[in-house]
């Protein structure tokens, strides 16, 4: 398993967190910038990514998005803009979760094991089987999805909710059971990571996503697949 990869300008807070992260057990790359944590990111492979926002060189939005084009690793923004439109763009460029500063190491820690946890349950229960439900067919095995005979590529979260949704077609998913099944159940986000993660994945596979007819809100309770 490769290093967690900790892109922070700050070098006080960059030094803190890796040497919290090495008392846990982890390895741990450190970046100071945004081409730096590129080139690391390329090289060293990491199992997961803590990446704060406001970085020199490349900014840490763009990195989220560039990061997620190459790998399905979890990403965790670490920033100290706390308002909603900086969370919900670090979830739309392939956050897996977010952090504002300042946080505990307690918290950071648990937010660590708690998607690399993920990551582990999703590799052990991936099996070489397909699931085709109307337009979309998804090979779990391989992590390969066909919506409409094209290939779409999916980070992690999207994949496991794309997933839990296809096995239970034209059945309510309540948001307690998606967070739990998903996120874990000692999740301790927000709840609003659930719909950003719908509402990109229905820009994926929808004709329509303003309008959707395969991926539809039950108001107040979830959401459920519908086949076309």
């Amino acid at each position: 398993m490769g290093p967690i990869l900790v892109v922070e300008d700050d070098e006080s807070l960059a030094e803190a967190t890796k040497y919290s992260l090495q008392r846990e057990g982890y390895a741990v790359a450190t970046a100071s910038d945004g081409r730096q944590g590129l080139s690391k990111f390329r090289s060293d492979r990491p199992c997961l990514v803590l990446l704060d926002l406001m970085l020199p060189e490349i900014s840490g939005l763009d990195l989220c998005r560039l990061f997620r084009a190459e790998s399905i690793v979890p990403i965790v923004v670490v920033t100290a803009k706390g308002s909603e439109p900086d969370k919900i763009a670090s979830l739309e460029m392939g956050a897996d979760d977010y952090i504002t500063k300042p946080f505990s190491v307690q918290e950071l820690i648990a937010r660590v094991r708690a998607q690399l946890r993920r990551m582990a349950m999703m590799e052990k229960k991936e099996q070489p089987s397909v699931l085709k439900v109307g337009v979309i067919e998804m090979d779990i095995g391989s992590h390969i999805i066909e919506v409409r005979g094209e290939r779409l590529a999916l980070p992690p979260k999207e994949f496991a909710l794309l997933r839990m949704l296809l096995e239970s077609p034209g059945r309510l998913m309540t948001r307690e059971i998606l967070i739990s099944e998903v996120w874990g159940p000692d999740y301790v986000g927000d709840t609003r990571t659930l719909d950003v993660h719908i509402k990109r994945l229905r820009a994926k596979i929808e004709d329509d996503p303003a309008h959707p007819k395969l991926l539809n809100t039950v108001r107040g309770l979830g959401y459920k697949f519908e086949p076309a």
